[in-house]
């Protein structure tokens, strides 16, 4: 008989502070980045850029959310931080040779702001949800998503289109590989077609945006939509997704489903649906994903089902 002591279970790691942005240009496209294939984390995946919190740059989750796309994508949400000054966004030379400086710490990106008189847009960011990795990943992290508006905010001149020279070159030691602006429903297209991939809060945002964002110009009315539903129960939701033990009726193999605070099973009403199935997970990302959602966001969300959502 074996006297050694049982080794005890590691805890699960603290899902990481980290932040998104979600840019809605004058089209009604959205920036998109692809992650590099080589990455340790969701290799190959399609995104909005974002990262993680770096308390020796970072004074809020805004100026993460800022400071990472700046780096992924080249756009800077900044603006001359006197108004009276006759600061302007630098050319692209110098954002070029900036951006490379900060994603490698050489250079901090609040004296980079400084140094030209400028100040990150901090107040126009729009929170959008937030997700917790589930348990199970070696890597987790508590990613809040915001939504801004170009050309409601100062930026670069990449405000529309593919702009893959602007990004480093995808030579396994960069975090992205392209970038490019694209409406939410031709990206769900692309989705639905296996060409690009997303991760379950990609989708679930993008698909919310696909039924606001209808015509081939941002209109007033789309704006204020989608700023009522930030300033509401929908902008505020933390989304700590459960995979469903034992699945659902008909579902098919391979499939599996996630459930999200205001699921029936998740502390909602009988018969209410918060939940994706997932199907074919490869290195676990999923292949297909289908959002089933019996409420109206706007109005039926149920707040009491997230006073406790963001326990880890």
């Amino acid at each position: 008989m074996s006297t050694s002591t049982p080794k005890k279970a590691s805890s699960p790691p603290t899902p990481r502070p980290s932040a998104s942005l979600v840019i809605i240009n004058e089209r009604n496209e959205v920036l998109l980045v692809q992650r590099n294939p080589h990455a340790s984390a969701f290799a190959g995946v399609t995104v909005f850029p974002g990262g993680n919190y770096d308390p020796n740059q970072d004074s809020s989750l805004q100026m993460t959310a800022i400071r990472e796309t700046f780096e992924e994508s080249g756009l800077l949400i900044a603006s001359p931080s006197d108004k009276n000054s006759n600061s302007s966004i630098p050319p692209d030379s110098v954002l070029d040779e900036a951006r490379l400086a900060v994603h490698a710490q050489k250079k901090n990106f609040v004296h980079f702001l400084n140094e030209h008189g400028l100040k990150a847009d901090t107040q126009s960011l729009l929170p959008f949800t937030a997700w917790i990795t589930p348990v199970g990943p070696p890597k987790r992290f508590h990613a809040q998503f915001y939504v801004t508006f170009l050309p409601g905010t100062s930026a670069s001149g990449f405000t529309t289109g593919n702009k893959q020279e602007r990004i480093p070159k995808p030579d396994g030691g960069q975090e992205v590989i392209s970038a490019r602006f694209i409406r939410p429903e031709e990206a769900m297209s692309e989705f639905k077609a296996r060409k690009i991939t997303f991760m379950p809060p990609q989708f679930y945002i993008l698909h919310t945006l696909a039924s606001i964002l209808k015509g081939a110009k941002n209109t007033l009315e789309e704006r204020t939509t989608i700023q009522t539903l930030s300033s509401g129960h929908f902008g505020g939701q933390v989304i700590n997704p459960r995979q469903l033990e034992g699945g659902a009726p008909g579902l098919e193999k391979g499939e599996a489903i996630l459930t999200y605070e205001g699921d029936e099973t998740r502390g909602g009403s009988p018969g209410r649906l918060h939940r994706a199935v997932i199907s074919n997970e490869k290195k676990g990302v999923p292949a297909t994903i289908v959002l089933q959602r019996n409420f109206d966001i706007f109005t039926e969300i149920e707040p009491h089902v997230f006073k406790t959502s963001a326990k880890l």
